[in-house]
């Protein structure tokens, strides 16, 4: 079976690129093939650390290609007071669920965009090891609404927008479900990265997300010859910095010197590579 090496290029928006250069070969090709169509129920420790990297992995690059270039986007903070805590994490979602749609309907009657979004539950387990405690809520949306009606809209109350655009009592009497914050974005060089990770690894934490359908979805482009196994193995071995990878790709920067170009070795596959990359700012 042929050898080759392989490099995947995920583009995460205008600014942000993750490549991934890596030994392949058509019997692993193959062999995943039929690893996926077996539907294995029980993973080893191993496979599951693998799959949670994939997914952390996954959720930064969807945030980063549908928001990290968005200067609207918010992210929204929700969270319960005592009086309005939900007790199963099922009912915080339905609770967080029908905010969104209210959310999603307030910007069609304005005229803006249907909402795009990604959601993150998170909560942590009492010493029961059964009941939920701390429920919360992280959203990142796109922008467009201002963000004291996002906060104020986290409530059971049906809102009369003509009175709220015009009685600032009546919009200081609406009672929140709990404390909520919007606040705009914060894209630096590696894009909302360091937000998607805090999101996806919260510690001792538990979360599950979800996204509206109409976000773009990261896909990788592969390219099979434009590196060979020595190559390879030449630049592990120089341990080719910043200037090397801006010749290689014209317009594009490391996003950082440590975490920017990642250098494994795989007792299997052999040496792999993995780029984070921002567009050079002109």
């Amino acid at each position: 079976m042929r050898n080759f090496v392989r490099q995947k290029t995920i583009d995460c928006g205008e600014s942000y690129r993750e490549i991934d250069i890596y030994n392949y070969s058509m019997t692993q090709k193959e062999y995943a093939r039929r690893k996926r169509s077996k539907k294995e129920k029980i993973s080893s420790l191993k496979q599951r650390d693998l799959n949670d990297k994939n997914a952390k992995r996954y959720f930064t690059q969807l945030g980063n290609l549908n928001f990290g270039d968005d200067k609207t986007a918010l992210h929204v903070a929700p969270t319960y007071n005592d009086e309005n805590l939900p007790t199963t994490i099922e009912e915080a979602e339905n609770i967080v669920s029908n905010y969104l749609r209210r959310v999603n309907y307030r910007r069609i009657k304005e005229g803006l965009p249907a909402l795009k979004y990604i959601l993150v539950t998170a909560y942590r387990f009492a010493k029961d090891g059964e009941t939920p405690v701390r429920i919360h809520h992280h959203i990142i949306m796109n922008g467009g609404l201002p963000r004291e009606i996002l906060e104020d809209m986290w409530t059971n109350q049906r809102i009369n927008w003509n009175r709220y655009k015009k009685d600032q009592e009546y919009r200081n009497s609406i009672k929140h479900l709990g404390y909520v914050n919007a606040d705009r974005l914060q894209s630096g060089d590696t894009g909302i990265t360091p937000l998607c990770v805090y999101l996806a690894s919260q510690p001792g934490g538990k979360k599950r997300w979800s996204s509206s359908r109409n976000l773009k979805r990261p896909e990788g482009r592969n390219n099979d010859t434009r590196y060979s196994k020595r190559e390879v193995e030449k630049i592990i071995r120089n341990q080719e910095g910043r200037e090397f990878w801006e010749k290689k790709y014209p317009g594009w920067t490391l996003t950082d010197d440590t975490y920017g170009k990642q250098y494994e070795h795989n007792e299997i596959t052999g040496w792999a590579i993995y780029l984070k990359l921002r567009r050079i700012r002109q």
